[in-house]
């Protein structure tokens, strides 16, 4: 599985765990979580059937603005999002945009520390 732009992580960790890990980072380090969905929850109460996916949406305003302040169509992308979910042979997997893809997208210039880019806390969550 793969999308353009995208970058997939394999978690050791259980779905909500993971997300419970990446919320926790993130408010530790001054983000706010706007949004937190449990999909599998949602679709299964329709009578669905869906393995454990979740889905969490932060955001840190004071970093985030300058961003849609230099091309406002970014606020497609802002707040970020990532999910977490778990596959028919157990294993969990986390997702989210690649801080270039959406630069390259949007056509904004490079900044380094940008909050684009997830990689790092992805790896602080991860690898602990």
């Amino acid at each position: 599985m793969k999308a353009k732009g995208v970058t997939i992580r394999k978690s050791k960790y259980a779905v909500k765990e993971t997300i419970d890990r990446l919320q926790s980072f993130i408010e530790q380090h001054g983000a706010t979580t706007y949004a937190r969905i449990n999909q599998q929850e949602e679709v299964n109460n329709t009578g669905g059937h869906l393995l454990p996916l979740e889905f969490i949406l932060f955001g840190n305003p004071a970093a985030g603005g300058p961003i849609m302040k230099n091309n406002p169509l970014v606020a497609l992308e802002l707040p970020l999002k990532v999910i977490a979910w778990e596959d028919y042979n157990q294993k969990v997997w986390l997702a989210y945009n690649e801080g270039n893809y959406i630069e390259e997208r949007y056509a904004l210039p490079h900044q380094q520390g940008s909050p684009l880019y997830l990689d790092h806390v992805i790896d602080m969550i991860l690898n602990d």
